[in-house]
């Protein structure tokens, strides 16, 4: 549960997705799964470079269905396979208004339930995030592109 002290700046989104919790988690360390699923409906993912490991850095450019490219930087700053990530996520690595998110990977019978909580530096930013970037619909949006890559992956059989 979110504590009353980050409520006011919080996201929380949640999904079960039809397969079983290392698959779902391997489709977030693996970069070229990551390019394919990445981010709301229209969304591509250009990444620059990418390290999965706890002070690793994912320096990627999302480019948006009307030809907006948005320049992101994430540092993983903890990994417990495969249950939990927690990354933060800016523009730059020194980005001020950079934002937490903790994902955790939970077997729900054969399928997987992910919790992704985004907590950002101050209410004001969260809120400029959910008006002006659409935040929690693009969350779920990513987080339904996820799901259906992953089924993908479990019904066409195609190599891990």
């Amino acid at each position: 549960m979110a504590s009353t002290a980050t409520t006011d700046r919080e996201i929380v989104i949640s999904r079960v997705i039809d397969a079983p919790p290392d698959l779902v988690f391997e489709a977030f360390t693996d970069v070229r799964h990551l390019s394919r699923w990445w981010g709301p409906h229209g969304f591509t993912t250009t990444t620059r470079s990418f390290e999965f490991r706890t002070g690793g850095v994912w320096d990627f450019v999302m480019h948006g269905p009307d030809g907006t490219d948005y320049q992101e930087w994430i540092t993983w700053t903890d990994i417990s396979a495969p249950e939990r990530i927690a990354m933060l996520h800016g523009e730059s690595r020194d980005d001020p208004d950079a934002f937490a998110s903790i994902l955790t990977f939970t077997a729900d019978g054969a399928a997987t339930r992910i919790v992704m909580r985004t907590i950002f530096p101050s209410k004001e930013l969260r809120d400029r995030a959910v008006e002006k970037y659409h935040a929690i619909e693009g969350g779920r949006q990513t987080l339904s592109n996820l799901a259906a890559y992953v089924t993908g992956l479990r019904h066409t059989g195609e190599p891990r």
